[in-house]
C-alpha cells in the first residue's frame, strides 16, 4: 500500500553511464568494495558453511578473500526449488514486479503441531471444552513434544517480571522451576502494577456490540438530524418564496409553515469542550506504513527521534464490524507521545460512524484520512486516491468526521491521479474551508507510484496555498541533506516513509545534522530490539515468534537497500539508486547487503533461532528476492 515499492524505481539500460563511472540509476561505491553477483553469493555461502564448522567470526573482512581466491568456485546454490522459483514468474517467463499478490502465505499457527491448553497456561484447574479440547493438558507430554528453546533469557520475563506465555514460551528455561511451574518475579511485577503499556485494545464487550450492530452513534445521528433540518428549512423557504410569487390564496399559503432563517445553532453543535490542539510544526512524521509500520517498528523509530507516529491504514468497514485484526492497527505504545490513526473509506456515513467510534473508545491525538492510497483494491471502490476525484463525497466525509471528533482531523493526499494532471492545488483551498487541521502531500501521482522523483517544487506551491494550515511534504527523504532541501521549500514538517524503512536512524541524522556511518553490529542491535519488541507485542510462544520473524523479514526486504556511508564514493545515498553488488567491511555487513530472501532468513535465525522445517516466506514488497 503506502510503502509498496520495488527496486525497479529507476529503469536503466546496461550501457548508461554517469560521470563517476557507475551505471545510471546505480549508487556510486568505492571500487575496492565492488564485486560481482556470483562472487558475492559464493562468499556468503562459503562463510555460512564455515560458520557451521566454527571457522568464521563476524569480524572477518571479506574483500581480499572473495576477489583473490584461486580455488575453484562451488556450484551455484539454489535457495528455492524450481517449483518455488516458478511462482515468482509470470506465465510468459518474466519476473514478477512490485507487489507479489499471489505469494504463498503460511499462518503462524501452522508451525505448532499441538499447543498447550490455555487453561494450563493461565493455571486454571478446569478447561471449558473438557474432553473435546484438542490441546495438550499433560505438561510433561507437551514439554516432550515442544520445539527447543531459542535462548536462555526471556525479554518479557526480564521486563515485566512475569511471562504470560508460561511453559509455551520459547524462552521458558528463564522462568520455569524444576517442577515445571511458571516463575514470577513479584518485586518487578509490583513495580509495574497499574501501568498500561499498550493502549487502544479492543474491548470484548464493544466487539460483541459491534458484531450485533447495537452500538449507538449519538453524534452521528445528531449530524444527520442537523443536515435534515437544514434541508427542510431550505425547502420550506423555497416553497414559501414560490407561493408568494404565484400569489396563491391565503388559505393555501397557511398550509405551508416555514421554519424561519438559518441560525448558527442549526449548524454548529454545542460541544462540552473545544477540540484538542496539536502543534504539528517542525516535526518529523513517521508515515503510516502498511505491513511494516507496526507497533514494534514504530518503537524503534521513536528511539531514534521520530516526533509523530501513526498507525497503519485501517479500513473503516472492518473497524465497524469489530474485526480484531483491524483494531490491532490502532494500538498505541506508551512511548508514542504524539500518535494518530489512519482510516480509509469511501462513504460519508461509515467514515463518520467510524470516527465517532474511535473518538469514544481510543486514546489518539489526531485522526488521519487516507486519500492517497494507490492500490486498485481501494481505488476502484472510490477510496484512497479515488476521493480526490470525488470532491463532493470528500467534503461530506471531512465535515461529518470533524463534527464527531474531539481531536484534529488530518488528510494525506497525492498530487493527483494522472501523472500529468495535478489536482492537489485545487483541493487544498477547499479543504481549508472544510475544517482540516493538517495536510500531508506525497509528491507523486497515483500513476507515477515510485517511477519518478517526488515533485518538491509542486509541494512548495501547495504549502503556500495551504497556509496557515500546516502542510507536510513526503517523498524521497533518505538523508539529512534531503531533509534540509525539503525544509527550504516552506513546508511545516517532513513525513518519512521508505527512508525510515531503509534506515530508521534517519531521524537521528536529521536532528544531529550528520551522516551516520553505522556499523553492522549496531544495525544488528536495532534488529534485536525489534525482535524483543515483537515478542512483547505478538507473543513469545511459537506463534508469536514466527509472526515476529515474518514482520522482521518484510522489513529486511527494505533494510538491505541501505549502503554504509563508509563505502560510498559520493555521500549521501539517493533513494532512487540501486545498490550494486558489494562486499562489506565484515561478514555481517555483507550479509545485510544481500537482496536474497535466504540470507534474510539467516539474519532472522541469529535473533529468533532456526526456522521450522515447514517454514516458507516470500516478501510482499520485493518479489525478485532470488539469485
Amino acid at each position: 500500500k503506502a510503502c509498496e515499492a520495488g527496486m525497479e524505481a529507476v529503469a536503466e539500460g546496461p550501457g548508461d553511464k554517469v560521470a563517476d563511472g557507475a551505471a545510471k540509476g546505480t549508487a556510486s561505491i568505492k571500487s575496492k568494495f565492488l564485486t560481482t553477483k556470483e562472487k558475492f553469493h559464493e562468499f556468503l555461502d562459503s562463510k555460512t558453511q564455515d560458520s557451521k564448522e566454527g571457522k568464521v567470526s563476524d569480524n572477518d573482512v571479506p574483500n581480499e578473500t572473495a576477489e583473490t581466491s584461486a580455488e575453484e568456485p562451488e556450484a551455484k546454490k539454489l535457495k528455492l526449488d524450481p517449483e518455488e522459483n516458478n511462482k515468482s514468474r509470470k506465465p510468459d517467463g518474466k519476473r514478477v514486479r512490485g507487489q507479489n499478490k499471489s505469494r504463498p502465505h503460511m499462518k503462524p499457527t501452522t508451525y505448532d503441531d499441538k499447543q498447550l491448553c490455555l487453561s494450563v497456561i493461565q493455571e486454571n484447574k478446569k478447561c471449558f471444552y473438557g474432553e473435546k479440547c484438542k490441546f495438550f493438558h499433560d505438561v510433561a507430554e507437551y514439554m516432550a513434544n515442544k520445539p527447543a528453546d531459542v535462548g536462555e533469557r526471556c525479554y518479557i520475563y526480564d521486563t515485566f517480571g512475569k511471562c504470560q506465555y508460561s511453559l509455551s514460551c520459547r524462552f521458558a528455561k528463564a522462568h520455569t522451576s524444576p517442577d515445571l511451574k511458571n516463575v514470577v518475579n513479584e518485586e518487578l511485577v509490583k513495580a509495574r502494577e497499574g501501568r498500561t503499556v499498550v493502549k487502544n485494545s479492543l474491548d470484548k464487550d464493544l466487539q460483541n456490540r459491534l458484531r450485533k450492530r447495537s452500538v449507538s452513534f449519538k453524534n452521528f445521528k445528531m449530524k444527520l438530524l442537523t443536515v435534515f433540518c437544514m434541508v427542510v428549512t431550505m425547502a420550506s423557504v423555497v416553497i414559501g418564496f414560490l407561493l408568494d410569487k404565484l400569489q396563491v390564496s391565503e388559505e393555501k399559503q397557511n398550509l405551508v409553515k416555514t421554519v424561519g432563517p438559518l441560525t448558527d445553532a442549526d449548524i454548529v453543535r454545542l460541544r462540552p469542550c473545544e477540540k484538542k490542539q496539536v502543534d504539528f510544526k517542525d516535526k518529523l512524521y513517521l508515515a503510516p506504513l502498511t505491513t511494516c509500520g507496526n507497533l514494534p517498528f514504530r518503537r524503534v523509530c521513536k528511539r531514534f527521534g521520530a516526533d509523530i507516529t501513526c498507525g497503519e491504514m485501517a479500513m473503516c468497514t472492518n473497524l465497524l464490524q469489530g474485526q480484531q485484526s483491524e483494531w490491532a492497527l490502532l494500538k498505541r505504545h506508551e512511548t508514542e507521545d504524539l500518535f494518530g490513526v489512519q482510516v480509509e473509506g469511501c462513504f460519508p456515513d461509515t467514515m463518520t460512524r467510524c470516527a465517532e467510534l474511535i473518538n469514544n473508545n481510543t486514546e489518539v491525538d489526531f485522526v488521519d484520512i487516507n486519500s492517497g492510497c494507490p492500490i486498485d483494491l481501494v481505488y476502484k471502490k472510490g477510496g484512497g486516491c479515488g476521493l480526490m476525484t470525488r470532491s463532493r463525497k470528500f467534503e461530506q466525509i471531512v465535515r461529518g468526521m470533524n463534527y464527531v471528533l474531539d481531536v484534529p482531523l488530518t488528510v494525506k493526499i497525492r498530487t493527483g491521479v494522472q501523472e500529468k494532471c495535478s489536482i492537489a492545488h485545487k483541493l487544498i483551498p477547499e479543504m481549508k474551508k472544510w475544517g482540516v487541521s493538517m495536510i500531508t502531500l506525497h509528491g507523486r501521482s497515483r500513476e507515477q507510484r515510485y517511477t519518478k522523483l517526488a515533485d518538491w517544487d509542486y509541494i512548495n506551491t501547495c504549502s503556500k496555498l495551504a497556509s496557515p494550515i500546516p502542510l507536510f511534504g513526503n517523498g524521497d527523504i533518505l538523508s539529512y541533506e534531503d531533509a534540509m532541501k525539503a525544509r527550504e521549500t516552506g513546508v511545516s514538517g517532513i513525513m518519512i516513509a521508505r527512508g525510515a524503512l531503509i534506515k530508521p536512524w534517519i531521524f537521528t541524522e536529521i536532528k544531529e545534522r550528520r551522516d551516520w556511518d553505522i556499523s553492522s553490529g549496531e544495525r544488528l542491535d536495532i534488529l534485536r530490539d525489534f525482535t524483543n519488541y515483537g515478542l512483547e507485542h505478538w507473543g513469545s510462544d511459537t506463534r508469536g515468534l514466527e509472526k515476529t520473524r515474518n514482520f522482521l523479514l518484510e522489513w529486511l526486504s527494505f533494510l538491505c537497500r541501505y549502503i554504509p556511508v563508509g563505502l560510498l564514493e559520493r555521500v549521501p545515498q539517493r533513494i532512487n539508486e540501486r545498490p550494486p553488488y558489494y562486499m562489506g567491511r565484515d561478514y555481517l555487513e555483507s550479509l545485510m547487503a544481500s537482496q536474497h530472501v535466504g540470507d534474510w532468513v539467516k539474519i532472522s535465525e541469529m535473533l529468533l533461532g532456526p526456522v521450522p522445517k515447514n517454514f516458507n516466506f516470500l516478501p510482499k514488497h520485493k518479489a525478485n528476492a532470488y539469485k
